[in-house]
This record gives C-alpha cells, sequence and structure tokens, in this order.
C-alpha cells in the first residue's frame, strides 16, 4: 500500500482498536512483579496550583530545576504528576523537535480554519492561543510569531525551555489535570497534541476545552492509539504475555498497558471525535486520521520513504524515552532490555511493514451571539 493519508470526516469508517481484552500481565510466563498502584492524584493539589494567568518567562534556576525535574531510571522526568512518565530531557525535547517537523510536513503547519479564526478582524478583542501540554514549545511558538496580534499561553508540567520567547507568548507551569476552570472563556484557540498519556479523564479534558474557548473558537487535538498497523491497516493486536516479536508492536502493547495503569487516557484516539461530536457546544467537526510509516519500506512510494525515515528515528528515541514508564510498571530490567533491542533492530532494519495511526479532530465552538 502506497498512500500515506487516508481521510474521514467520520472515524468510523476505520476499525477501532479499543479492545484490550487480552492485554494482560502473565507474571507466570514473563516473570512480572505487579505493577504498582498509582493513585490518580497528581503530587500536588488543586490549592497549591499558582493563579493563573500568570506572565512569565522562565529562567531555569537551580532552585526551579529541582522544583521541577527528578530524576528516575537514568533519565529526568517532571516532578508534578505521576500519570505522565515519559522524559522532559534534552533528549526528549530533541525528539520532539524532530517530531514537529515531521508532523508539519504529513498535516501542515495549521488546521484548515485557523488563520480565519486568528484574524486581527474584531475591534476591541485581542484573540488569544492556548497550547495544552505544549512540551518544548515548537507549535506555541511558531503560533505566537505567525500571529503577533494575538497572545499566547503554553501549558506544560515542565517550564518551556526557549532563548527566542515572543513577547506575546507565556509559559505556565501546571497540571491539566487540575482542572481549566481558571481558563473559561479566555481563548479562541485551544490546541493540544499527544497528551493522552498524562490525562486521566479526557472526555471531561474535552468539555473544559469547550468553555475555555470563545464563541466561534476551534479546538485542535491530535492523538494516538499505542497501536500498530500492517500494511493493510489492519491493527496488529498482541498480549503482554509473552516477550516476543513482532517486536515494534509488542513493545507498543507493553507501553499502552503500563500508560493505562498509570491512568492516562489511552483510549483517547479513539473516542475523541465521538466526545467533540456529542458535545452540544462544538459545531463542523473536522476528522482526519494519517498512517505514518514506522520505518522506510514502502519502496514505491517516495515520500512515504522520507517520512519513513524521519519515524524510524523518532522511534528509536521514543524506544529509549518509553524505559522509565515500562521499568515503573514493574518489567524487569533484563526483559525489556531484551524488548527494547530487538525492536530498536527490527525499525532499524525496517523488517516490519508497520504504520503509526495518528487521529486528528477540530471543531469550532458554536457562536450563540446575535
Amino acid at each position: 500500500m502506497a498512500a500515506l493519508l487516508k481521510r474521514s470526516r467520520n472515524p468510523d469508517d476505520f476499525e477501532s482498536d479499543t479492545d484490550d481484552s487480552d492485554t494482560v500481565y502473565s507474571q507466570s510466563s514473563c516473570g512480572f512483579d505487579a505493577p504498582p498502584t498509582v493513585s490518580s492524584n497528581t503530587s500536588y493539589t488543586r490549592s497549591m496550583r499558582s493563579s493563573s494567568p500568570v506572565g512569565s518567562v522562565w529562567s531555569l534556576t537551580d532552585s526551579i530545576r529541582e522544583a521541577a525535574y527528578k530524576q528516575e531510571y537514568g533519565r529526568e522526568l517532571n516532578s508534578y504528576s505521576e500519570v505522565y512518565r515519559l522524559p522532559a530531557d534534552a533528549e526528549e525535547r530533541e525528539r520532539l523537535e524532530h517530531q514537529h517537523t515531521m508532523f508539519m510536513e504529513i498535516m501542515g503547519k495549521y488546521s484548515a480554519p485557523l488563520p480565519s479564526v486568528l484574524a486581527n478582524d474584531t475591534p476591541g478583542e485581542t484573540k488569544a492561543i492556548l497550547d495544552l501540554g505544549c512540551g518544548t514549545g515548537s507549535w506555541i511558538l511558531d503560533a505566537a510569531n505567525d500571529f503577533p496580534h494575538c497572545n499566547a499561553v503554553a501549558v506544560d508540567l515542565v517550564p518551556m525551555q526557549s532563548p527566542n520567547m515572543p513577547l506575546n507568548c507565556r509559559s505556565e507551569v501546571d497540571d491539566i489535570n487540575l482542572g481549566l476552570e481558571h481558563f473559561y472563556g479566555d481563548f479562541n484557540v485551544v490546541h493540544a497534541r499527544l497528551i493522552s498519556s498524562g490525562i486521566k479523564d479526557f472526555p471531561n479534558l474535552i468539555n473544559q476545552i469547550a468553555h475555555v474557548l470563545r464563541p466561534g473558537g476551534l479546538v485542535d487535538l491530535m492523538e494516538w492509539d499505542f497501536g500498530c498497523y500492517d500494511e493493510w491497516y489492519q491493527p496488529i493486536r498482541l498480549d503482554t504475555s509473552t516477550i516476543a516479536g513482532p517486536w515494534w508492536p509488542r513493545w507498543l502493547a507493553f507501553l499502552k498497558l503500563a500508560a493505562r495503569n498509570r491512568g492516562g487516557s489511552v483510549d483517547a484516539a479513539d473516542t475523541m471525535y465521538h466526545c467533540i461530536k456529542d458535545n452540544p457546544l462544538f459545531d463542523d467537526v473536522v476528522y482526519r486520521t494519517f498512517y505514518i510509516p514506522a520505518s522506510p519500506w514502502d519502496k514505491n512510494n517516495a515520500f512515504n520513504m522520507h517520512i519513513g525515515y524521519e519515524m524510524q528515528k523518532d522511534i528509536s528515541s521514543f524506544l529509549r524515552a518509553g524505559r522509565p514508564l515500562l521499568l515503573g510498571s514493574g518489567m524487569p530490567e533484563n526483559l525489556l532490555a531484551e524488548l527494547e533491542m530487538n525492536a530498536y533492530r527490527e525499525v532499524a532494519e525496517a523488517r516490519g511493514r508497520h504504520y503509526i495511526r495518528v487521529q486528528c479532530v477540530y471543531a469550532t465552538k458554536r457562536d450563540h451571539r446575535p
């Protein structure tokens, strides 16, 4: 199959992969300790959050770094959430910067309605953009520069580190799981990309975003389902009862279970379209799905080969990024080393004809103004 992209206005056109009934730890076959019990609460309470909005351009002093980060399994992680356990260090920032460039090549810089939603056409209103789980800030920094008449706010569990922060952009350290009520009615665009593993209640997040948006505002979400697909776009369903190939899909099965046990919304990609479509505050819902080659295996399509090389780099780094989450879930280090090594080789040698599926939904908030 040569096509990188399938489009649909309804995700029901594609097979959903939300059945995880066969995804269980098998202590007898793998020798796992039981995964730790993780509280659904973050490591601080709602009363501890700073007042918001607050203008902030972070200077990462030793005291701030000590408060914001901690070391686990050789990587630097955020200190605030026990749900989101991917790293927040320099290696992960480099991966996310590369990933951002790749996504722009595949999907374009912005969703179609965004430029018109942010047009400077409303006297007396300063339009505003909110990026939830901003990561390195690549997307929100682009938006702040491209729409200098707008205010831009980036929210993440660690401070955004940019030496060139535009004057119209600020970084806020916060846990989205504590709620967005302090932002209600403040924004024209709310953007979030690949944050579901750190979100405890994704439908509630979507409902809160509806209230954060001003009438006519745009929600723009992208998620993935922690799964792998074959060359015919069919899900590769594997359990976690054994360590065996295919290795990259097997690694993903373990990662999905670990993220679920941490409290992450690993099914958000498959449910967010209906959550938005069924919300009476949203209108003009558009759904898109992208099948991205996991390695450069599609030699009949030059663009797929190019993107396959880029995704191959991303996955190689992602395999290392998943170590704190997997080891913290109770997976023995020797078994993870075997799984990781074989998955790395499988992707590096393009042995599997695999796709990663990314799902995107955008919609506008109903405008009830006369």
